[in-house]
């Protein structure tokens, strides 16, 4: 082993090194598009979601009169416990409504009654009108609590996986990495994924996280049921994040060198 090839050896496995070293430039977010991080020009605004198959619904009729409340909710003891508790009490399941295959709920008394591709909120206003067109009098005050319950989303990779529900209607991704908390110094925010389902099946999409421009993008809002993949930076081989830390790893990659030259070329002495 030559004194060249050990030199050379060394060099590189400083360069091999310093190019790996993890920059703010890396792991900061809302940057200004510049270099290698990108700009998402089309504007964008959020809409409500729209109900799918397998969304699950709680409602609730509240009505001034106790029979149409017992009608549609069963005691009115237990509408008025439900009302108190918002939605989470023991009994929350037999207020709970699966959109079908067909994308219609079956409602008691009234039967099906189709939703899929509404928002919550003309969900709630559809309901409404049927009740008050066919089922009140005209001195009967009426009104239908609508929301969606077992909303999530997971992430996967990285030491972070998990599923996590929906603090509120809408989520946007720094919130979701709030909840999750955060990402680790190692991950590779150029290139988070989303699988999402719509209704033209199942998208996969890749988008960096750095940027500030993902604000006007369609990756800043999470919907139900998306999986966010996340995986590690190829720097994380040396773990570098600070300047003395490389100098730390300087410092002990040559002594090692030097104890391996000294070991070979240095003549010992008998």
């Amino acid at each position: 082993m030559s004194k060249s090839f050990i030199l050379s050896l060394y060099i590189a496995m400083l360069t091999l090194m310093f190019s790996s070293c993890v920059t703010t430039r890396q792991t900061n977010y809302l940057q200004k598009p510049k270099d290698f991080i990108p700009a998402y020009k089309d504007t964008f605004t959020y809409k409500d979601y729209l109900l799918k198959e397998g969304d699950r619904l709680y409602i609730q009729v509240y009505s001034t009169d106790d029979k149409t409340s017992t009608l549609f909710n069963g005691s009115v003891n237990n509408s008025s416990q439900m009302m108190m508790n918002g939605g989470n009490g023991d009994n929350q399941d037999l207020f709970t409504y699966i959109i079908q295959q067909n994308g219609s709920i079956d409602f008691p008394i009234v039967g099906e009654i189709q939703l899929i591709g509404k928002t919550v909120r003309q969900s709630k206003k559809i309901i409404e009108d049927i009740l008050k067109s066919n089922y009140m009098g005209e001195d009967d005050n009426c009104s239908v609590d609508v929301r969606m319950i077992g909303r999530s989303f997971s992430i996967i990779g990285n030491g972070k996986s998990g599923r996590y529900n929906f603090p509120r209607e809408k989520v946007n991704i720094f919130q979701a990495l709030a909840l999750m908390g955060d990402f680790g110094t190692f991950t590779d925010r150029s290139k988070i994924r989303i699988l999402r389902t719509n209704k033209n099946g199942n998208t996969i999409k890749t988008f960096d996280l750095r940027s500030v421009d993902i604000i006007n993008s369609e990756f800043y809002y999470i919907e139900p049921d998306d999986v966010i993949f996340i995986q590690p930076m190829n720097e994380q081989f040396f773990g570098i994040t600070t300047l003395w830390g490389a100098i730390a790893t300087t410092i002990s990659t040559g002594s090692f060198f030097y104890g391996l030259y000294y070991y070979l070329f240095v003549p010992k002495s008998k």
